[in-house]
């Protein structure tokens, strides 16, 4: 069992407890936090692409429980929705770990950057989205497109996984009615089944680095306490603006790798 630390240098390993810190608390305000977390765990030696993924989603998974832990004794967001998208999120997110490992994910990074341009349109273009819960659907249906969310996106997570909270939180606004600050507060807890549906895969196939990602999780953990904190007391304005600071970065982010892809092609 790889530990991860075998080769790793003391700079680089204070470059990923402070990319983890930095992670921990952008994933608690809006998501996103895998655009500086991933990208840093690809600095140590050796490592493959799906070694990296594997342990930035044990990373990961402290920080989302305690962020999510963080909002619940806040927020006390409404778990009779939030559960049941954590459960099909998890089994998402399982089937996109398993297409993970047989197929690039290059193939859905172009359709990925049409939807975060419309999301980033459709949210700046809306200035009053998401200040008050007014909830679209009633009864059933109110589930029903909640586990439709769910699915879709754990699979995403599974599958590629930065941004997943921000999706996560633009689909519980604008599909089902949110406020930003609720919508965080389920985000977090559905993320969190994301990442353990995504473990569930990657640690049988020990692809998980343990010493580095419990460093990680060590990190993320006081980040997402903090980012937590910071989005309850600042609330859905505060949250709305980090949220479009995300989405450019992942537009952008994403869009130079489909640029360096098509020349590598």
């Amino acid at each position: 069992m790889l530990s991860g630390l075998e080769s790793i240098e003391l700079s680089t390993l204070i470059l990923i407890v402070l990319a983890g810190f930095a992670a921990g608390w952008v994933d608690a305000v809006v998501g996103g936090g895998g655009l500086i977390q991933l990208p840093a765990m690809l600095l140590v030696p050796g490592i493959s692409p799906v070694q990296a993924l594997a342990t930035n989603k044990l990373g990961s998974i402290f920080g989302t429980t305690t962020s999510a832990v963080t909002y619940y004794s806040r927020v006390r967001p409404d778990l009779r929705t939030a559960i049941p998208m954590a459960v099909i999120a998890l089994a998402g997110s399982f089937g996109g770990a398993v297409l993970a490992a047989n197929l690039p994910a290059s193939v859905f990074k172009p359709i990925i950057i049409a939807a975060l341009i419309a999301v980033a349109l459709f949210t700046a273009l809306r200035p009053t989205l998401g200040e008050l819960t007014k909830l679209l659907h009633a009864g059933h249906r109110h589930y029903v497109v909640a586990c439709l969310i769910g699915g879709v996106i754990g699979f995403y997570d599974g599958l590629i996984g930065p941004g997943t909270g921000s999706f996560l939180i633009i689909a519980l606004v604008s599909a089902m009615g949110y406020a930003f600050l609720e919508a965080s507060a389920k985000a977090k807890i559905v993320n969190m089944a994301t990442n353990a549906g995504a473990l569930l895969f990657f640690v049988p196939h020990g692809a998980v680095l343990w010493g580095l990602g419990l460093i990680l999780g060590a990190a993320n953990m006081a980040g997402g306490y903090l980012g937590a904190r910071t989005a309850v007391r600042q609330g859905s304005r505060f949250i709305r603006v980090v949220l479009l600071i995300v989405v450019a970065a992942l537009i952008i982010k994403l869009g130079s790798d489909v640029w360096q892809d098509s020349f590598a092609a």
